[in-house]
């Protein structure tokens, strides 16, 4: 089967909270966040020595881009490694900001809405081969997304019930819960556009690789995940129909009249049976769409075999999270999936002070499980306790957050390690290397992303630590 390539990237959430005094505001914050990043390296949109990519996107938003990964294992652990290089920024700041008696909290959330009603997003790239019928590939693909958040979303509370949406009913208006944050900001189906329509798949054709053998998928519609077992399960998932789609597997049309509209009606139904309407006529709930699919990855990975290790546990993670939703229990995966996971600890809580989702304290924990902070994020503290599952090793993130996965990130990675210690100005993206200033060298081209050395990579980094030495 095709290798692939995996990446996330997370737009995060920052505020400065101050009871007592004058809160930061959202630049100011974000400026000073970044302060460190600009003072070591003259930007603040930089490549990392981890390959990823750390900058300042629009609104004040910091995001992280992992670097590129080849496996599932490796794609979590660059995520979680993104998520602590981003919160060390913000535990600086919360520093430097107590030593100048300026008082307050900052805090960075990996979530996807505020309650100004703006979102943020998630994005997931997955590498995919030229010769795949693009839009054959789309058909297929957004009815799974659609119906996915069922398992995968981060989940979030509507204390005011959940916000209309033209004439579909959302719901009985009343205060509750939905599986996803971001479904409420996604307006079509597929387009070039990331921010002015929020489609659930971007279209533009940047690859960041050979063009000619290689196609980037862009997937903007998922909910950032705080859960390393949710993150593996979402790229899981995806990657697995893919590979299905990808192979010329024949598929039933699965099309929906209007998937924008579906996504909202997934969300808001945590039966998970609502009826879809489907463009060739007739309906299907979200669970029986999910089961559909579940059944014909099994049937393919019998017959063509599992392309990673880990398989198995997708799917049985993927099976027993409909079970979940098709039984109401979501006790058989609040150790895993993080709208199950933050469910348990919210309605243990409402139940403990008699509480319903209306009460405005249930809408401060639903943004406080996504708080990065060790100390105030509540994710963590379960994390901490024993009260989740994890995906990758503790030293395993830690080596991600230094050190590049064994793909183009790691020559990268290296390029740029050795380009800092060196004091070497650079310029540095997703394909090319530069040195800059007195050395004038040609750029170098990095078009393989599964490549982890290269002669002319080698022989760039050499002369930078030559010229150090």
């Amino acid at each position: 089967m095709e290798r692939r390539i995996y990446g996330i990237e997370t737009e995060f959430g920052l505020t400065h909270s101050a009871p007592q005094g004058r809160p930061l505001g959202a630049d100011e914050t974000a400026r000073r966040m970044f302060a460190p990043v600009l003072a070591r390296c003259r930007a603040s949109n930089v490549f990392l020595p981890n390959g990823g990519r750390l900058y300042l996107d629009v609104g004040s938003h910091p995001e992280y881009a992992t670097a590129e990964a080849a496996t599932l294992h490796d794609v979590v652990a660059q995520d979680a490694a993104g998520e602590r290089i981003v919160d060390d920024l913000r535990a600086q700041l919360q520093e430097s900001l107590d030593a100048e008696g300026v008082g307050g909290t900052v805090h960075l959330f990996k979530n996807n809405a505020d309650s100004a009603g703006n979102s943020f997003g998630s994005h997931e790239n997955y590498m995919i081969a030229r010769r795949t019928e693009f839009s054959r590939l789309v058909q297929h693909l957004l009815p799974l997304l659609v119906t996915r958040q069922i398992l995968v979303g981060a989940g979030r509370v509507h204390p005011d019930g959940p916000p209309p949406f033209g004439s579909l009913a959302l719901g009985d208006g009343r205060p509750g819960y939905s599986f996803s944050q971001r479904a409420d900001h996604v307006w079509e189906g597929s387009s070039s556009a990331t921010t002015r329509s929020r489609p659930m798949i971007n279209t533009r054709d940047e690859p960041h690789a050979d063009a000619e053998r290689y196609r980037r998928l862009h997937v903007i519609t998922g909910d950032s995940s705080m859960s390393q077992t949710t993150t593996a399960l979402k790229i899981g998932i995806s990657d697995a129909v893919l590979r299905m789609i990808e192979a010329g597997q024949i598929l039933p049309d699965r099309t929906l009249a209007d998937p924008a509209a579906a996504l909202r009606q997934v969300s808001h139904d945590l039966t998970g049976t609502a009826p879809l309407e489907l463009a060739a006529g007739g309906h299907r709930s979200a669970i029986e769409l999910q089961r559909e699919y579940l059944e014909e990855v099994t049937r393919f990975v019998q017959r063509r075999g599992a392309h990673h290790d880990r398989l198995d546990w997708v799917l049985e993670l993927w099976d027993r999270g409909l079970r979940a939703v098709e039984e109401q229990d979501s006790s058989l995966v609040d150790r895993e999936l993080d709208w199950a996971i933050k469910k348990k600890l919210l309605d243990s809580y409402a139940s403990a002070h008699g509480m319903d989702w209306s009460h405005p304290r249930m809408a401060q924990l639903d943004l406080a499980y996504h708080d990065t902070s060790a100390r105030h994020g509540l994710f963590h503290m379960l994390e901490r306790r024993g009260a989740v599952e994890t995906f990758v090793a503790p030293q395993d993130v830690e080596r991600a957050v230094v050190e590049g996965p064994p793909t183009r990130a790691r020559m990268r990675g290296r390029f740029v390690a050795a380009a800092h210690d060196a004091g070497v100005n650079t310029t540095v993206d997703w394909v090319h290397l530069k040195l800059n200033g007195e050395h004038q060298q040609s750029t170098v081209m990095c078009k393989d992303p599964f490549a982890t050395t290269q002669p002319d990579v080698e022989e760039l980094i050499a002369e930078i630590t030559a010229g150090r030495a």
